[in-house]
């Protein structure tokens, strides 16, 4: 499917209101969402049911061309064969009626993406970890959203209701007159809406052309490397020499305490049991109830750290460099995770990369193996090694002695000098070659066995005992010896 092209001028951009929808109102919302629901599973269950009889056919010797035909998971396909099914299908024909068809419509839509997916996972021609076959979605489990793209999609002109099909004129919370004012003026013109029950609350999020012109930042000839930590959240280290650094709110941190309370309230109900049909108490639903809105303030509230963060570094300088973080390896540190997870490194990330395309700035993102922790910010001289705990990087060239993260952000920094190319593409810097010890080039790790079992011993090739240690820089397999 051809991808929206927004006009010159222009950009696409969400604007989203929390509704306040009554008791039927919030009844037809989650009909709308168990139908999109339902859509999808009978998606997947109707293409994967073509390959379960090609493989049960290909037991019993049939040829190949008298096999089963494939079932085509593209969009329109799907949506034929449900319009035929959808009267007769048991599982439909007494309620399909209820809902607008762009209930059913984003439901095909997801599973004919989720199949194209998996079809380039499989040949390679998809980035990322591969993608397994499209499983059904567990009604406890799936994210509670529908989207509508056609009919009577649109922001009512006093500015406290929405309109969307089927559903009818709904209530929000907050005044709709950020978009309002665009559509009656003709700068915005509004492309789909998609609600969604989300931190307990019925969202609408407007997708909408909106004409955008460039805003100018503050500096625009300084560069601004920005080194993430888990102590602090930020440090700051523009091209002048000025440093400045973002302390970790730690939300979640110091939430734990109301949680722990709120987890024991709800381990003391009667909670729900899949395997025995047991349903909820009605005390055990309060109590979680109590729960979930711990969780969703912390989440409400690092969100909107986050986004002021970003904001103010964007409108601000020119060039920003960043790292090409590991944040799923880092978060498998059983010692680091929680905190690395409520300092939300990817989302920082997520947020710049757009945030700099309104301001048509540059986002710089150093390579994954540059060592800007290690080198030095004053002559370049390069450490083997590192350890997390050395708070202090002291140089042994020039003597230089500094807080470890504020010379990787000085680094970051100065990158932005070296790098011609400006794709924000991580490794395509054209850094300066300089002299580096062995290995400093890349992160060191402690060498580990490996658990896959191999052919000979039971368990795998090394015992316990003959597992290699880390001496200094290289694995040492026997003990060293003086004569």
């Amino acid at each position: 499917m051809k991808k929206f092209q927004p006009r010159p001028g222009f950009v696409v951009q969400a604007f989203r209101f929390a509704l306040d929808p009554n008791a039927a109102q919030e009844h037809a919302l989650r009909s709308h969402c168990g139908a999109a629901r339902a859509a999808y599973n009978w998606a997947v269950g109707w293409v994967t049911a073509s390959w379960w009889q090609r493989r049960a056919e290909e037991t019993y010797g049939i040829p190949e061309e008298s096999l089963t035909g494939w079932r085509p998971w593209s969009l329109p396909s799907l949506r034929k064969a449900f319009n035929a099914a959808k009267h007769t299908d048991p599982r439909f024909a007494s309620w399909w009626e209820e809902n607008s068809k762009e209930a059913y419509s984003t439901g095909l839509a997801g599973a004919a993406a989720a199949f194209d997916n998996y079809a380039k996972s499989k040949n390679g021609k998809r980035k990322g970890a591969r993608m397994g076959v499209p499983r059904f979605k567990a009604k406890r489990k799936a994210r509670v959203a529908c989207r509508f793209t056609t009919g009577t999609i649109r922001v009512e002109a006093g500015g406290r209701h929405v309109t969307l099909p089927r559903l009818g004129t709904i209530r929000v919370h907050e005044p709709t007159v950020k978009l309002l004012t665009c559509v009656q003026a003709g700068t915005a013109r509004i492309l789909s809406a998609t609600v969604r029950h989300e931190r307990g609350r019925w969202f609408v999020s407007f997708q909408a052309e909106v004409k955008r012109d460039l805003e100018r930042v503050a500096r625009p000839d300084t560069a601004v490397g920005i080194d993430l930590g888990v102590k602090t959240l930020a440090v700051m280290a523009d091209s002048t020499g000025e440093i400045r650094t973002v302390a970790n709110p730690g939300h979640y941190g110091r939430a734990r305490k109301q949680l722990r309370r709120a987890s024991r309230v709800v381990s003391r109900r009667q909670g729900p049991d899949r395997r025995t049909g047991r349903k909820a108490s009605k005390r055990w639903e309060k109590a979680n109830a109590a729960r979930n809105k711990v969780h969703h303030r912390v989440a409400n509230l690092r969100e909107d750290a986050l986004h002021k963060l970003t904001t103010a570094v964007t409108a601000q300088y020119g060039t920003i460099v960043v790292e090409d973080l590991n944040v799923a390896g880092m978060l498998r540190n059983r010692r680091l995770a929680r905190r690395i997870a409520d300092a939300g490194f990817g989302e920082i990330r997520r947020q710049l990369t757009y945030k700099t395309q309104r301001h048509a700035t540059r986002m710089i993102v150093a390579s994954r193996w540059y060592p800007s922790s290690k080198t030095c910010s004053g002559c370049g001289a390069v450490k083997a090694k590192l350890p997390l705990h050395v708070r202090t990087y002291e140089c042994d060239a020039c003597g230089l002695a500094i807080d470890r993260d504020d010379n990787a952000a000085l680094n970051l920094a100065a990158l932005a000098a070296a790098c011609t190319t400006g794709t924000g593409v991580a490794g395509d810097q054209d850094t300066p070659v300089v002299s580096k010890p062995r290995g400093a080039d890349h992160k060191t790790r402690a060498t580990r066995p490996r658990r896959k079992a191999e052919a000979g011993r039971a368990g795998g090739a090394t015992l316990p005992q003959q597992r290699q240690t880390e001496a200094r820089d290289r694995p040492q397999a026997k003990a060293l010896t003086l004569w």
